[in-house]
């Protein structure tokens, strides 16, 4: 059955249910233009005035949440748990290289200023 068969059958079936409803109709005659039972017809009445009930509540403004997909939401978590551990890694790293260069400056002062790079012991004078 196409698409727009099944649509035509589905108002065929809400316009049977609204004629039942708004007594122009009986359910028994409701159930025999359907070619279903009574028991069916009622099921289908059932199920269209909870849908129509549904419909008309009230519903937040604007889109509906999407679902989260729960492994892409824990993978987003790895994310930004590894962007902060990297952040991390990428500043000790300057702060390494930093030091090193600090080091790297004072071991070529001492050099340019003559002072030799060990300290050498100093003699105590016995008085």
């Amino acid at each position: 059955m196409s698409e727009s068969e099944n649509l035509e059958l589905a108002r065929r079936r809400a316009a049977v249910v609204f004629a039942v409803r708004s007594g122009q109709i009986t359910a028994k005659e409701g159930a025999r233009r359907l070619g279903v039972s009574r028991k069916t017809y009622y099921e289908w009445e059932r199920r269209a005035l909870e849908a129509m009930t549904e419909a008309m509540e009230d519903k937040a403004p604007g889109r509906p949440d999407t679902p989260q997909d729960e492994e892409k939401q824990r993978l987003q978590e790895q994310i930004a748990e590894l962007e902060k551990k990297l952040f991390v890694a990428e500043k000790t790293v300057e702060v390494r290289d930093m030091l090193h260069a600090y080091e790297l400056q004072v071991a070529s002062d001492k050099k340019s200023t003559g002072e030799p790079a060990k300290k050498k012991r100093k003699r105590r004078r016995k008085t």
